[in-house]
């Protein structure tokens, strides 16, 4: 028999809670029969000195000490892994449940008769002294873990519990929460698995204060009931096609909201009305065609970082990434394709993350390039105040206050954006020509344990693979060109949408004014301030547009822009659902592991 007593900052009672726990247990087993452990949960008081002398004194006593924080779940689950006996509980160190209860609740699974017995304070037959800061929280939780989770108890949470070794070991492995939540969703899942569990009656009176933060603790295990709702209610019934549906529908329904809500719906449904349907089409074609050359940009990356890979897949992988970025926010579409790579190609989330870094590198560098060299060409030809104008949104009258406001952001994102892509394209050559592990020396200097030298080699890979391009003075080439394509068919989309709406322009200032709206705007989605862009794009297109281009209405402008962030979102999410079926991929899943990656990731970068 092996109790644990899970214990933080229990130096004043820790002592005569296990003298209290040994006598009780001599009064029904034999002495040399169980073992008590002292789960000691990163305590910073007197604890540990306590627990350790403890014991010292008594061979039936053990302690087990981690240094940092496990949660209440993650100190039982370590010590339960190492106790020795087949019959295993714990109770809370303040003794507030009436020892008296020992004995039931242990020969209760002994016997054999249950696998799992808890204690409660709220069935008949309990004396409980529950105060309202107390009690009332209790009753809440306990009612909304039987409504959503079918449970037949009513106290989840009271702290005396036993249970059979197997029966515990076999449903730990499907105990997600470390913390408060622990024995909740052990003893719901316990339930749902047709374990044997018994819940009786135990006189209880608090004992100080709780431990417990209503505000912290409280709501977060209501976010682990809907979590384990979810998990026990839903997803069993969601299987992978149903996923890929529901991610379509979601990507569908999630830019149509997006458009009414960022942009007057009026003017998006006038416009789309008034634009030639064929032409509309055939900048959809166009737009089409920058994919493929999108796959072959994306294997030139993964071939000169050792990876092989073919276009068709590679492509579909982009559209479904860029889907989830157009959907959801933070852009964790890159998360995503990195998750489709790994789960279907079976690359390394550093190298997938690395080509994804190398990419997004050579977009802004090409985008702030043709932004930049319009500007310098129309400042040359005389026109600098035009530029600042348009820039600065001072075309548009006052009533168009957003997108004079996105123009004005779109300007200062461009510069800094320019300014950045230039800066860590010269910080990469520098650091490709560089035989020094600067990674390894400088994180070396702030730790040196285990976990710090597996940073040290997931940055190392990362670092690696970003360097390989630079160092190929040939695939910076070829993969420089292959995104001046992909960001000049962009460009010719939408000068074929500027077409259709009725847009006429002498050639010259057409492709100008083409290549510096489309540029700009898409610059100005970089920082993803809105879902997919939608109103920041449209603010920068129209103003520059209006600015430039002398005669041109603003309602034509916004017809331009709104007409072709559409289309270009219109063919993302139709390749983005084909490639989720052609791939069997659900973007929900794929958001959910591609998230988890990126944070992951993300920390260890920090």
């Amino acid at each position: 028999m092996s109790v644990v007593l899970p214990a933080y900052n229990e130096e004043a009672t820790i002592e005569s809670t296990v003298h209290t726990t040994l006598e009780t247990l001599e009064t029904f087993l034999p002495s040399d029969a169980f073992e008590v452990i002292v789960a000691e949960d990163g305590c910073d008081d007197r604890t540990p000195e306590i627990a350790d002398r403890l014991a010292e004194e008594d061979e039936r006593v053990r302690h087990f000490h981690s240094d940092e924080r496990l949660g209440r779940g993650g100190a039982l689950e370590r010590a339960f892994g190492a106790a020795e006996g087949e019959t295993l509980a714990y109770f809370d160190t303040d003794l507030a449940t009436d020892m008296r209860h020992l004995e039931e609740l242990i020969e209760s699974v002994r016997s054999g008769e249950y696998d799992v017995v808890t204690g409660s304070r709220w069935i008949e037959g309990r004396e409980a002294d529950r105060p309202p800061k107390r009690g009332i929280p209790s009753k809440g939780y306990n009612w909304l873990v039987r409504t959503f989770l079918r449970s037949s108890l009513r106290d989840h949470q009271c702290g005396f519990k036993a249970f059979d070794r197997e029966a515990l070991f076999e449903l730990i492995e499907d105990v997600h929460d470390r913390h408060w939540f622990w024995d909740t969703e052990l003893l719901v899942k316990a339930q749902s698995k047709g374990f044997r569990v018994k819940e009786f009656p135990v006189d209880w009176e608090p004992k100080g204060d709780t431990k417990v933060d209503l505000v912290r603790d409280i709501f977060g295990m209501g976010s682990q009931v809907l979590r384990t709702w979810w998990e026990m209610a839903v997803r069993p019934r969601v299987n992978r096609r149903v996923g890929i549906v529901a991610g379509t529908i979601l990507s569908l329904v999630a830019i149509f909201l997006m458009a009414f809500y960022y942009l007057e719906w009026e003017t998006v449904l006038e416009h789309m009305s008034a634009a030639d349907p064929v032409l509309v089409g055939a900048s959809a074609l166009v737009y089409l065609l920058s994919w493929p050359v999108r796959g072959v940009r994306y294997r030139d990356i993964l071939e000169t970082i050792g990876i092989r890979g073919d276009v068709t897949f590679l492509t579909g992988a982009i559209f479904i990434s860029q889907t989830g970025n157009l959907v959801f926010p933070a852009r964790l579409g890159d998360g995503v394709r990195a998750y489709v790579m790994k789960a279907r190609r079976r690359v390394p989330y550093p190298s997938g993350f690395a080509s994804l870094a190398i990419e997004r590198v050579f977009d802004l560098l090409t985008i702030a390039g043709l932004a930049g060299a319009v500007m310098l060409a129309l400042v040359a030809s005389g026109n600098a105040g035009d530029v600042a104008t348009a820039l600065a949104g001072g075309a548009l009258p006052q009533e168009y206050a957003n997108y004079r406001s996105a123009a004005r952001y779109a300007s200062y994102v461009a510069a800094g954006v320019g300014i950045a892509a230039l800066a860590l394209v010269a910080a990469i050559f520098l650091s490709a020509r560089s035989d020094r592990d600067l990674v390894g020396q400088l994180i070396g200097r702030l730790s040196d344990d285990s976990y710090a030298i597996l940073v040290v080699g997931v940055l190392r890979s990362f670092v690696t693979d970003v360097q390989a391009v630079a160092k190929d003075v040939r695939a910076f080439v070829v993969v420089g060109s292959s995104s001046l394509l992909v960001w000049t068919l962009d460009v010719v989309t939408a000068m074929v949408v500027m077409v259709a709406v009725g847009i006429d322009l002498p050639l010259a200032l057409f492709v100008t004014v083409g290549f510096f709206a489309v540029s700009v705007g898409n610059l100005a989605k970089v920082l993803p301030l809105s879902p997919g862009g939608i109103g920041l794009y449209e603010g920068a297109f129209t103003a520059l547009v209006v600015g430039l281009a002398p005669g041109i209405s603003i309602e034509l402008a916004i017809a331009a822009a709104v007409v072709d962030h559409a289309v270009k979102n219109v063919v993302t999410i139709v390749g983005g659902a084909a490639s989720m079926v052609t791939l069997n991929v659900s973007l929900t899943e794929a958001v959910k592991e591609g998230a988890d990656a990126k944070e992951s990731f993300d920390t260890a970068n920090r």
